[in-house]
């Protein structure tokens, strides 16, 4: 399977991605300039963390136009793996691939910190070698990561089961009913705040994010 890793000005965690996708896992991944119109060679997109564009007007806003995103739309309505981590998830909502907008965090402050989520879901790609209701730890780094939408919105994302990772014990941000990733109605969209790729190296100390590309690398080479 092939990886692609968006890369816009002002991203930063997008080489972290790609060590766990090429070093860790050893799978082809080539980073995807944001001006690319052709991704067709890609099974997974990614589009990391950091700040897109300076964050200007607002987190996502700009980087949602940039020519590779109508590819990145495409590459979602085929039924084709996209993640969105932190700014990603960002620019995920801001394209309108998953519902819902990422605001300032409740104490207006910046975060960089480890927090313990809660696995809703492990019949998903992305969670599958996860136990179901398994409590893990990821880091957090953002100032816009509280997760908002409107109560008709909030109540389809329950029912459907599109909460993915839920913050439990500690609600960091102050995101709706502890939200911290969430998936399209189909799963094979998926966004969320935490960091997997900066908890996947054993010299780290965790690795519970790591968990999340194996199980992903599974599916898609079992559905190859």
């Amino acid at each position: 399977m092939k990886f692609g890793v968006v890369v816009f000005p002002g991203s930063n965690c997008d080489r972290d991605v790609a060590y766990v996708t090429r070093d860790l896992l050893g799978q082809p991944t080539r980073m995807v300039w944001h001006q690319e119109t052709d991704i067709a060679d890609l099974d997974v997109v990614i589009i990391p963390g950091g700040f897109s564009y300076g964050d200007y007007l607002r987190c996502g806003a700009i980087a949602r136009f940039s020519p590779v995103m109508q590819q990145v739309i495409e590459h979602a309505q085929k039924g084709k793996f996209v993640l969105g981590i932190c700014n990603g998830f960002q620019v995920l909502t801001e394209a309108g691939l998953l519902p819902g907008v990422l605001v300032r965090n409740r104490d207006l402050h910046f975060i960089c910190d480890r927090v313990l989520l809660k696995v809703e879901r492990n019949d998903l790609p992305w969670t599958q070698t996860y136990s179901a209701g398994e409590v893990i730890q990821l880091p957090i780094a953002h100032g816009e990561g509280r997760f908002y939408a409107d109560k008709a919105t909030i109540s389809k994302l329950e029912d459907n089961g599109q909460v993915v990772f839920r913050y439990t014990q500690e609600n960091p941000n102050g995101s709706v009913r502890n939200i911290a990733g969430i998936c399209n109605l189909e799963g094979n969209v998926l966004g969320m705040m935490p960091h997997p790729e900066r908890a996947a190296d054993s010299m780290l100390g965790n690795t519970d994010g790591l968990k999340l590309f194996v199980g992903l690398v599974e599916k898609v080479t079992a559905l190859v």
